[in-house]
């Protein structure tokens, strides 16, 4: 049994902001999660085949960016187009991170900087293991929850 089954959804979405050589990419993520609270750890798990995998993997580091429910097409555009093919933030608003050389979703609700300080490769995957260096919740809201394909939810008052 493979692929996407309901209950592995709805899942948080994020958008992961990458940064090397002068290249910029945002990816639209659904597979993360906390890894440790001492020292604090975030995971995310990326395709091989993505451009945020090769920049995340030369630069050691990454901007969890936490979405609201209205920031659905920014997920979408994100989600569907490599960055490969566009630059993404010619279209998403940026700011750049405080902590490490990247740039961070301007219109983020929260943020979380690291630094890369371990990755595995689990089948078509990659898990960065990222050290919290910075993080800053920015507004309240309903966050963006994925359900699978271009479906999305939010969380409940």
């Amino acid at each position: 049994m493979g692929g996407k089954t309901k209950i592995q959804y709805p899942r948080q979405t994020i958008i992961v902001s990458s940064r090397h050589n002068n290249k910029d990419n945002a990816m639209t993520l659904s597979w993360h999660s906390p890894a440790s609270f001492d020292p604090e750890l975030y995971s995310i798990y990326l395709s091989k085949k993505r451009l945020s995998h090769e920049l995340i993997g030369q630069s050691r580091q990454f901007c969890v960016n936490f979405i609201s429910k209205d920031d659905r097409e920014s997920a979408l555009l994100a989600g569907r187009n490599s960055g490969k093919d566009m630059e993404k933030f010619e279209t998403l608003e940026k700011e750049e991170c405080e902590k490490i050389d990247c740039p961070r979703l301007k219109n983020a609700m929260a943020i979380m900087e690291c630094e890369v300080i371990d990755e595995f490769e689990v089948g078509d995957h990659i898990i960065f293991i990222g050290k919290v260096v910075n993080k800053k919740e920015l507004k309240e809201g309903k966050r963006l929850f994925h359900l699978g394909g271009d479906n999305f939810t939010t969380t409940e008052d």
